[in-house]
């Protein structure tokens, strides 16, 4: 089994922990302005099917 040969500082680690909840972070911000997007009614970006009721009464 490989293991490391140095240990790895503080400083590396919670750079890379930083980097992994930014990530997360923008992801969420994307998917909550996607989510208000479709309750509103005001996405162009994709096809949302709407109600089939509607529809049929236009």
């Amino acid at each position: 089994m490989a293991v490391p040969k140095k240990r790895t500082s503080k400083s590396k680690k919670n750079m890379r922990k930083a980097n992994w909840k930014s990530q997360a972070r923008l992801a969420a911000n994307k998917a909550l302005s996607i989510g208000k997007s479709v309750l509103s009614q005001s996405s162009h970006s994709f096809v949302y099917p709407g109600n089939e009721e509607e529809e049929e009464e236009n």
